[in-house]
């Protein structure tokens, strides 16, 4: 009997599923490599600073913190070090229960003083703006809780400069990373948002505020993300980037032009996921109105942050994220084969709606259907490992073809056993991290429908510089 007698409507579904995505990652994929690495010929040091000191527009960085004490100096500390012009520190102490406004008082010298507090963007209320008696340029915003994305518009509302960047209280940049992020503005006058790469720093030696060794984490957990993290950077948004389709920019780096955010109307507090509802809010207001705009990428390591080391804080942040994806895209389905809105709206929509909203159902439901086929004898074995060779097989290559780049690109883990180690985390992630995270993003999509309240939970800290970190130090490779 041939396959094509063996095989039934369902199996045939979802092996198509898992080729047709397949096959656009693989078409994302060759854009991403030829971007990255034209980017990288165009944006070497040598010719950043013969072409564009000097240029850079000045910048607001917000940093917005709730029950941040222990974590907080230090990260102000590492913006102050950062290698650019002219920029400013807002930390916005979003209604913090515990020492986060005494401790950067008591280490800053921060003393009331009268500003000008523009309120173009509502917000809970602000009790009063301090500056900082030993660096000039940092301010800190006291005001009653509201969550991340109204701590970010109170930060929109006291910036004095035409951009600013976002920030996470427990992320780190790169000294550079400022230089590296503003160069699309400086090279293309119709940007209005740029994200940039964020690398995983569980596992890495942090001093002072700055990653000074790269290392990788000992818990396969983490290290199973930073493949995730390669693969979704270099690849997802790189590629969609290139055809002005990026429709998330993380919300621990990324780069805005103040004024087209305060049109749109800054944050959304009725999201989860405020950082990707504005970006596409962005591209839905700015292409009704018919503007030419640009909202890019720009590839190098230049942001650090910790990521789950258990499996409830992984379970709760991917589930938070498909919620934040659902609401987002629920909140601007108008954006979806809308004439005139560019490839966004017919290529980037309607493949983030099919493959990344919908693929949780479909993977979840394909593994349970295939699994229970095969041992009560409705699907046929040939058909099961051609399933398994479709789905684990392609997706083992994606991630491999991840860090293939990495390694020919940026090479951030230069150590042979690292790489290596990458490599089998490549491979083991597809037999049973990844199918549990769609498990995970499936219970957020069914919070979503069943309109549950929002809750961002809280993520265990296991890194040394984090105020629940248990000391974990990086694990010595041996060459």
């Amino acid at each position: 009997m041939s396959f094509f007698g063996v095989i039934g409507p369902l199996e045939f579904f979802f092996l198509s599923f898992s080729a047709f995505t397949t096959i656009f990652y693989l078409a994302l994929n060759y854009l991403a490599v030829l971007r990255t690495f034209r980017h990288l010929e165009e944006t070497c040091l040598e010719q950043f600073h013969v072409s564009y000191t000097g240029l850079e527009p000045p910048i607001s960085l917000l940093v917005p913190a709730y029950n941040e004490e222990n974590t907080i100096v230090t990260t102000v500390y590492s913006l102050l070090q950062l290698e650019y012009p002219e920029y400013e520190i807002i930390v916005i102490n979003d209604g913090s229960t515990d020492e986060t406004l005494a401790v950067l008082r008591d280490e800053f010298e921060l003393e009331p003083a009268p500003d000008v507090y523009r309120e173009q963007l509502p917000t809970a209320p602000v009790r009063q703006i301090l500056h900082s008696c030993t660096q000039p340029n940092l301010r800190v915003i006291d005001k009653a809780n509201g969550g991340k994305a109204d701590a970010l518009n109170a930060g929109i509302n006291n910036g004095r400069f035409p951009l600013f960047c976002s920030i996470d209280a427990d992320s780190f940049l790169e000294r550079l990373s400022l230089r590296r992020v503003v160069l699309p503005f400086i090279e293309d006058s119709r940007t209005v948002a740029v994200g940039g790469t964020v690398r995983i720093a569980n596992g890495c030696k942090v001093e002072d505020g700055f990653v000074t060794a790269p290392g990788l984490p000992s818990r396969p957990l983490p290290l199973f993300q930073i493949v995730e993290y390669l693969r979704a950077f270099l690849f997802g948004r790189m590629g969609w980037a290139q055809i002005n389709s990026l429709l998330i920019i993380s919300g621990a780096f990324g780069l805005f032009h103040r004024g087209t955010v305060v049109e749109v109307g800054g944050f959304s507090r009725e999201t989860l996921s405020e950082d990707m509802e504005l970006v596409v809010r962005m591209h839905d207001y700015l292409s009704r109105e018919g503007r030419a705009y640009r909202i890019t990428f720009v590839p190098e390591p230049i942001c650090w942050t910790e990521v789950p080391t258990d499996l409830r804080s992984l379970a709760r942040q991917r589930a938070r994220w498909q919620r934040g994806l659902s609401e987002s895209l629920w909140m601007h389905r108008g954006l979806l084969f809308r004439p005139g809105g560019g490839l966004v709206s017919w290529v980037g929509m309607p493949f983030t709606i099919l493959v990344e909203w919908l693929s949780p159902v479909i993977e979840v439901v394909g593994y349970v259907y295939m699994t229970a086929g095969l041992l009560l004898g409705f699907v046929e074995l040939e058909v099961m490992l051609i399933f398994l060779v479709v789905a684990i097989g392609f997706g083992t290559l994606l991630s491999v073809m991840g860090l293939v780049l990495e390694e020919m690109s940026f090479k951030v883990y230069g150590r042979a056993s690292q790489v290596l180690r990458l490599f089998a985390a490549a491979v083991v992630e597809n037999l049973g991290f990844r199918q549990l995270i769609s498990v995970f993003r499936l219970v957020g999509m069914f919070q979503w429908l069943l309109g549950r309240k929002r809750s961002w939970g809280e993520m265990h800290h296991d890194a040394p510089w984090s105020p629940e970190g248990t000391g974990e130090t990086p694990v010595p490779e041996q060459m």
